[in-house]
């Protein structure tokens, strides 16, 4: 960077430092960018599945699930159908209710300015249309504010009164469980899990091990019976010559020792043994990057107030594995009492001991030996 030594205190060189660094920036994102377009992954970082799915024909499929459907809409729709169900239902009983009113001859002595004292309305305090909306709304929320009520001499007014309250409470309670279960939906509480940005590969007890950060920010609702997955995803090809564009393979994150079941109250770091069983095993330092693949990793637990089991999902990309680096440490003893510091929760340190081979090679020189 250059600097003006006459200049040195002025706002010259920091105009100068603050444009150095911009560009630095853009430069860093313009390259993220290429890396991240150069490959497309199928689960994004957050464990969304990236996926279009294209010519669905029997659509139809989506109502005869409505519940799921409706729990899949944004909030903003769920709210529109909220409102528009309550103000459809008030004025279709507000129709039948003035309806009935006009059967019945309720308006017919205001209609010719007459007043016959024997008449009995059907509902005492409706005059008009919008009384009868105002009866509606009344009558299915049980607001009751006594001015207006339906008569003995309505029999038909008295069987509506019953339909609407019934509707008017299967109605409540079916927006009552969708709101609670869309606010409570177990996806939410990944939210606050934390995965590391990056995995790497470095030696654990002289054996090449890939591995990656997990943090959980709650530390009162912990996720009970939590354990751990992970898989490899890339393009396979059979002996007959058939491509499988999306090959499923599974990685040991220690299924046999129990490692994958997790206590999951402070940073855990999950780690794949890199043997002869492992996808990655004849892949060394150099070739690792250009090889095309992606490593699915899957967390479940049941999370602790509601009994709900959830899943958290992340993927790693070949240029978001680095080599010989190893997880810098984040758990330290102050005084009395542990901390953690988050801060480091991505930090990464070099690992010199860590070899260019790959597993396969290291395992055979240590043999040789």
């Amino acid at each position: 960077m250059v600097e003006f030594p006459l200049f040195k205190s002025s706002r010259l060189n920091r105009a100068i430092r603050q444009i150095s660094s911009s560009i630095n920036a853009r430069s860093y994102a313009r390259q993220e960018n290429v890396i991240s377009s150069s490959r497309q992954r199928l689960i994004t970082k957050e464990g969304d599945i990236y996926f279009r799915r294209l010519n669905i024909e029997d659509r139809c499929r989506y109502l005869r699930d409505i519940f799921t459907s409706l729990l899949d809409l944004p909030w903003i729709i769920i709210l529109i159908l909220f409102v528009s169900c309550f103000v459809i239902s008030w004025l279709l009983f507000a129709i039948i209710w003035y309806g009935i009113m006009i059967v019945h001859g309720d308006f017919s002595n205001k209609t010719l300015n007459v007043t016959d004292n024997n008449h009995i309305p059907c509902v005492i305090g409706v005059k008009s249309f919008r009384g009868s909306l105002l009866f509606s709304i009344e009558t299915q929320q049980t607001i009751g504010y006594g001015i207006r009520a339906v008569t003995e001499e309505c029999p038909a007014g008295v069987a509506v009164l019953i339909i609407q309250s019934c509707f008017g409470l299967i109605l409540q309670a079916l927006w009552v469980g969708l709101i609670y279960t869309k606010l409570s939906r177990p996806r939410k509480r990944r939210r606050t899990l934390i995965w590391s940005r990056h995995a790497v590969i470095s030696l654990r007890d002289g054996i090449l091990t890939l591995q990656c950060r997990l943090g959980d920010m709650r530390h009162r609702s912990t996720l009970n019976e939590a354990h751990i997955r992970m898989y490899f995803i890339s393009k396979r090809q059979t002996k007959e010559n058939e491509i499988i564009p999306l090959n499923l393979l599974d990685m040991d994150v220690g299924f046999d020792l129990g490692k994958d079941r997790l206590f999951l109250n402070w940073p855990l770091i999950i780690e794949h043994k890199i043997d002869s069983r492992s996808p990655l095993y004849e892949m060394n330092k150099e070739t690792f990057s250009k090889e095309k693949f992606e490593i699915l990793v899957v967390l479940e637990g049941i999370i602790e107030p509601t009994g709900m089991v959830t899943q958290a999902r992340t993927s790693y990309m070949p240029e978001e594995i680095l080599w010989g680096r190893r997880f810098q440490r984040m758990i330290h003893f102050n005084k009395d009492y542990y901390s953690l510091d988050y801060s480091k929760f991505d930090s990464i340190i070099e690992d010199n001991s860590t070899p260019d081979c790959s597993a396969k090679q290291l395992y055979e020189q240590t043999n040789n030996n």
